[in-house]
């Protein structure tokens, strides 16, 4: 799955950044870099997402439809 989303990205105070996604409330990174950053924040996007999913899943009834929907 393909998705975008915003990522802020400030220098932290003791050297490196931190990043943060809006949309995603807990979705944190950090880094040395800002590509390091955005990479940390990634994996912190995919791993909330993942366990979110995974979580809703495992209360649906048998008979309930899973479809996928496209966002543009």
């Amino acid at each position: 799955m393909k998705a975008e989303f915003m990522a802020i990205i400030e220098p932290a105070p003791e050297g490196g950044y931190w990043a943060m996604c809006p949309e995603i409330p807990g979705a944190n990174g950090q880094g040395e870099t800002v590509e390091e950053a955005k990479d940390s924040l990634r994996d912190a996007i995919e791993l909330i997402l993942e366990d979110r999913r995974e979580d809703i899943l495992r209360g649906l009834p048998e008979d309930a439809i899973r479809e996928k929907v496209e966002v543009l």
